[in-house]
């Protein structure tokens, strides 16, 4: 069952900041996608994968914007959680090229890198306690009482 009732202004307020943590991510990895043009292997370049991360980004801002429901925070929360785990991991650790990945150790934390780590971050936390109170609600909304013509079934 769908949460009963209006949105909470908590609710909203998660909503609101994993989508705008989502964006900035998808603006930052639009924008930088040019630059790892280059770095690639025989499969794939970083930039078509910082654009595949964008596109992935931006497309879960939206649905959850649209139909802000327990799967549309975990994929939210998953998309932002992949790409905190990404930039933190290639920043840090040089995993070197893995498969079809090209090598995208870059130890570098330059402003926009690090805007997109952070707004990733947050978003992941947000989209986690967004799906945890979504549950609560899915629940408490499945035990209430239905009435029927004025008696409690």
């Amino acid at each position: 069952m769908a949460t009963s009732g209006r949105p909470s202004a908590l609710r909203w307020t998660w909503i609101v900041i994993t989508a705008v943590g989502l964006l900035v991510d998808a603006v930052v990895h639009f924008h930088l996608a040019g630059s790892y043009a280059n770095v690639r292997s025989n499969l794939v370049s970083e930039g078509t994968l910082f654009r595949i991360e964008a596109t992935v980004a931006a497309l879960a801002a939206i649905a959850l914007l649209i139909r802000p429901r327990r799967y549309t925070a975990a994929v939210a929360f998953v998309v932002a959680a992949g790409g905190t785990l990404a930039v933190v991991v290639t920043g840090f650790v040089n995993v070197g090229a893995v498969g079809p990945m090209p090598d995208m150790y870059d130890p570098l934390w330059y402003p926009e890198k690090t805007l997109s780590a952070v707004a990733e971050g947050i978003a992941a936390i947000t989209a986690l306690l967004l799906f945890f109170q979504l549950h609560a609600e899915t629940r408490r909304a499945d035990r209430a009482p239905v009435r029927v013509d004025g008696a409690t079934v």
